[in-house]
């Protein structure tokens, strides 16, 4: 058996109990961009249930263009009015550079990577750039709220990181 058949068995024991279609819009009208790492339950770190939030994640929870492409969507056609981001502390993304991933992606492919990896070296000011990145982007301008913080993996506490 496969992790996937495991998981699909989980599935039918989830769909035996599902109690039908939810609205589109996230109820909270929140939009959530967190890194992608297994360690971040993310809807048991905010406390969210199913239906409240968009969660968008990529890896280290950065905004980039696809990340923006989805908080426009978010925004201007399901209402959300606020932004979380949240990275979190022993990620992956400090423990590598751009060029070094992309040099050793293109020695054994042979092609080089055309997209940044986005990798970085401080967390704070990471959040800091992608914070900045939404308020200045000329498409994601419907919110009320943009705050960014460092979930503790070691403790389980989000810190804020203000701009």
């Amino acid at each position: 058996m496969t992790v996937t058949d495991e998981y699909l068995a989980n599935n039918a024991d989830y769909a035996s109990t599902f109690e039908g279609p939810l609205p589109m819009p996230p109820g909270k009208h929140v939009a959530v961009v967190a890194c992608m790492d297994a360690r971040l339950d993310v809807y048991r770190i905010l406390g969210l249930n199913e239906g409240e939030a968009h969660v968008i994640r990529n890896a280290g929870g950065v905004v980039t263009d696809d990340v923006v492409r989805s908080l426009a969507i978010s925004q201007r056609l399901l209402g959300t009015r606020e932004i979380i981001l949240i990275h979190h502390t022993d990620c992956g993304m400090l423990t590598f550079t751009d060029d070094d991933f992309k040099r050793s992606i293109q020695e054994e492919t042979g092609v080089k990577p055309p997209w940044a990896a986005e990798a970085f070296g401080d967390l704070a000011e990471d959040v800091r750039q992608s914070l900045r990145r939404i308020e200045g982007s000329p498409f994601v301008t419907k919110h009320v709220s943009a705050r960014g913080f460092v979930f503790d993996v070691a403790t389980g506490k989000l810190n804020e990181v203000t701009l």
